[in-house]
C-alpha cells in the first residue's frame, strides 16, 4: 500500500468522490472505513488533509464489483464519508454517485463497451435495488462529453439515463413504512415514505419557512435545525428505521409549492446539513408522495396529465426531473431519471498512514 490505492474521482450528478474496485480495498470493514477517513480528511471541517471538499456531497465513495447476481453486470456499495465526525456509513444509496458507476466499471474493464450506447445493468448493495444506466459508448470507449444539462452542475455532458426497479421499500420495508399516507409526529403532519431513500415530507410552512429561503440562510436557522432533528428522531422508530441519531437517514424534506413550473418545491437536509439540490432516490420518494392522495406533498403539487408523467422536483440550484409511470390502479410503477457524469482524475490516492505524513 505504500504505492497508494487505484482511484477513479469522478463528478457523478451533483456529487463527487471517489470510485474504488472493491479488490483494491481492506476486506475488513474497520480498516477499510479507517482508510476512507484519512483519504477524505475526515473528521475536519475543511478536510484539508485529504480529498473531500468540505461538503456531505464531496464526501462520497462507490465501491464497485462484477457481480455473481444473474442478469446483473456489477455490485455498487454506496459509502458516506462523514465530513466532521470519524464515521463512514452505507445506511442509503446514493443515486448521483450511481451515475458514474455504469462509465467506471466499464472503463475498469468489468463491462465490454459497445459500438454506440452500453447498458450496464448494476446491483445496488446498500438496499438491494437494480438499476439499469445507458452509458454513451461511440466506437467502444465511454463519452463524457454531451449535450445534456442538469440542475446544480454547469455547463452539458453525456446523457446517462438511469432506470430503478423495486425501490419501494428497499430500506424500511414498505412504501409507507409507518401504514399510512399522513402521520402526527411530534405536533407536525408528515408522509413516511421510502421509494428509493427514506424521507419525511413535512410542509414548509409547518417548520416555520416560506420554502423558498437559500441553504445558507436554512443551516443558519438553528431553531429548524432544532426542530428538524427532533422530528427526524422521532419518525425513526416509525420508518423501521430504530434510533437514527447516528445515521443519514431519513431525510428531511420540507415540501411547499412549486415557484418556478415543476411538481413542487423541496428544501432537504441530509440530514444536519441543508442539501444544495436534492438527491436522486429523495427525488422519487418525494415525487411519489405527489402522486399520492392526500399525501402531505399532494394538496401542494401540480400534476401534469398523461402517463408517464414527467415531475419536475424544485431544490435550492433548480430543479430535478423524475419520469414516474403509473400502473392501471394510478400507483408509481417505474420511475427513471436523466443524470450525467465525468471522470475528473484516475490514478492513485495516499492515506495519513500510507505516506507516513
Amino acid at each position: 500500500m505504500t504505492d497508494g490505492i487505484r482511484v477513479m474521482w469522478m463528478r457523478g450528478g451533483t456529487s463527487k468522490g471517489g470510485y474504488f474496485l472493491k479488490s483494491d480495498l481492506p476486506d475488513d470493514v474497520a480498516a477499510r472505513d479507517a482508510l476512507l477517513l484519512s483519504i477524505m480528511g475526515s473528521p475536519d471541517i475543511r478536510q484539508i488533509d485529504g480529498m473531500g471538499g468540505a461538503d456531505p456531497l464531496t464526501s462520497k465513495v462507490a465501491v464497485v464489483a462484477p457481480s455473481d447476481r444473474p442478469g446483473v453486470d456489477v455490485d455498487y456499495h454506496f459509502l458516506q464519508v462523514y465530513v466532521d465526525r470519524p464515521l463512514v456509513s452505507d445506511a442509503q444509496n446514493c443515486g448521483n454517485i450511481l451515475a458514474g458507476v455504469g462509465p467506471f466499471a466499464i472503463e475498469r474493464g468489468l463491462v465490454e463497451a459497445s459500438d454506440a450506447d452500453t447498458t450496464v445493468t448494476i446491483h445496488m448493495v446498500n438496499s438491494g435495488q437494480t438499476a439499469v444506466a445507458t452509458v454513451a459508448t461511440p466506437g467502444g470507449e465511454v463519452a463524457y462529453h454531451g449535450d445534456a444539462e442538469i440542475d446544480g452542475v454547469p455547463g452539458a455532458a453525456a446523457a446517462i439515463p438511469i432506470v430503478f426497479k423495486e425501490t419501494a421499500g428497499s430500506t424500511c420495508g414498505a412504501l409507507l413504512p409507518a401504514g399510512n399516507v399522513v402521520d402526527a409526529v411530534a405536533g407536525h403532519e408528515v408522509t413516511l415514505i421510502d421509494n428509493g431513500m427514506p424521507v419525511v415530507v413535512v410542509r414548509a410552512s409547518d417548520m416555520g419557512i416560506e420554502g423558498s429561503e437559500s441553504r445558507e440562510e436554512l443551516e443558519g436557522n438553528a431553531g429548524l435545525r432544532e426542530r428538524l432533528e427532533a422530528l427526524r428522531l422521532a419518525c425513526g422508530p416509525l420508518m423501521n428505521l430504530g434510533d437514527v441519531a447516528d445515521k443519514t437517514v431519513p431525510k428531511m424534506t420540507m415540501v411547499s409549492a412549486p415557484a418556478a413550473g415543476g411538481a413542487v418545491s423541496t428544501r432537504t437536509f441530509i440530514p444536519h446539513r441543508c442539501h444544495a439540490s436534492i438527491g436522486v432516490f429523495g427525488a422519487v420518494s418525494v415525487g411519489t408522495a405527489c402522486l399520492m392522495p392526500g399525501s402531505v406533498a399532494a394538496a401542494l403539487s401540480v400534476i401534469p396529465d398523461g402517463n408517464p408523467k414527467t415531475l419536475r422536483i424544485e431544490h435550492p440550484s433548480g430543479a430535478t426531473a423524475i419520469v414516474a409511470t403509473l400502473d392501471e390502479r394510478g400507483e408509481v410503477a417505474s420511475a427513471a431519471i436523466l443524470r450525467t457524469a465525468r471522470k475528473l482524475m484516475d490514478g492513485r490516492v495516499f492515506a495519513h498512514h500510507v505516506c507516513g505524513a
